[in-house]
This record gives C-alpha cells, sequence and structure tokens, in this order.
C-alpha cells in the first residue's frame, strides 16, 4: 500500500493531520499535470497551473469535504476529474456575457504560439464526454485522464489499474465515438 493510499485512508478516518501530510506527496505530480494541461489553453488564460492544482486539491480534501478514497489512482481520477470542471467552469465564466462575451484579454507576455481550444469546443468536449460516461464510465475516465489531465494512456492505465493494452482499447473508443458526436454538433468546422 503506498504512502497516498494510506494518507487517504486517514483522511477518511478524520486525522486532520494527514490532509497537510498528503500535498506534499502529490503536489509535484498534480503540479506537473496541470502544468501539461495548461499548456494547451488559450493564450490570456488567467489560471495558472499552481492555482489550478491549489483549487483542486482544495474541491478533494478541503475542510468541506467527505470524500472515501479508495486509494491513489482513486484520488488521481478525482483529481483529473476536479481540474476538467475547474477548466469547464473557467471557460463558461468567459463566455458569459456579463464577462464580456467572446472578448478576451491578451498581454504581451502571454502570447503563445500552441493552438488553443476554443472554449465553445471544450464546452461541446465537456458534454459528450457525460454522454460518453453513460455509454463507458470506463472509456470516459481514460478520456479525462489522457485529454484533460495530459497522462499517456500508459500513465491512465496504471492510475486505473487496469492494463496498457485496455486503455488503448478504451482511448480508440471513445476517441471515435467523441468525434461522432462532436460531428453530429458540428463542432470545430
Amino acid at each position: 500500500m503506498s504512502d497516498v493510499t494510506k494518507i487517504l485512508q486517514a483522511i477518511e478516518l478524520g486525522d486532520a493531520k494527514a490532509a497537510n501530510e498528503l500535498l506534499p506527496l502529490v503536489y509535484q505530480e498534480l503540479r506537473r499535470l496541470a502544468a501539461h494541461k495548461m499548456a494547451n489553453e488559450a493564450p490570456g488564460h488567467t489560471l495558472q497551473p499552481t492555482a489550478l492544482v491549489h483549487e483542486a486539491y482544495l474541491r478533494l480534501v478541503g475542510p468541506a469535504q467527505s470524500q472515501q478514497w479508495e486509494g491513489r489512482g482513486h484520488f488521481f481520477a478525482a483529481a483529473a476529474e476536479a481540474m476538467r470542471r475547474i477548466l469547464v467552469d473557467r471557460a463558461r465564466e468567459k463566455q458569459a456575457l456579463k464577462r464580456g462575451g467572446n472578448l478576451q484579454r491578451v498581454g504581451i507576455d502571454s502570447v503563445d504560439i500552441a493552438l488553443p481550444m476554443p472554449e465553445d469546443e471544450l464546452l461541446a468536449v465537456d458534454e459528450a464526454l457525460d454522454r460518453l460516461s453513460m455509454v463507458d464510465t470506463r472509456a470516459a475516465e481514460v478520456v479525462k485522464l489522457c485529454f484533460f489531465v495530459g497522462l499517456t494512456q500508459e500513465e491512465a492505465a496504471r492510475e486505473l489499474g487496469i492494463s496498457t493494452s485496455t486503455a488503448e482499447r478504451l482511448w480508440g473508443f471513445a476517441r471515435a465515438w467523441l468525434l461522432r458526436e462532436l460531428k453530429k454538433q458540428n463542432v470545430g468546422s
């Protein structure tokens, strides 16, 4: 049993000190995953990887949270979901008219050459992913870990406790399924 799993169990049992012990163990991995995801975000994005990690961590083990963890893999899957929700919420906020609608503030230092995913496409992918989770939960989990967190299929397989070939099969199925759903909605065309 890993140290992370032991600490997660202690948190479940109400050990107040355990949450403080968890962050140093998972921070670097969460930070790496957040940085990878943020590299694909639109230029001018106001959320930094460190802030994404902290916000996701608070959603997972904050004082108002009561979560039972089945282990390290379950924790990182929940972290992927929390990061996804945070980024989707931010995309929705940016599109809201009261926040300037489609206007985007871009500072000279934040100009990025990478091709970002527009907010409308991110929202469409999120909605399609919700529908996929009703069809195949494991395939949706692989997508969350690979697409939103930036894990490789091998890393996702390890976190979900499945074989790499199963993760690859689920990834292939999910990509084809999501592409079909997005084409139905004419997203990205």
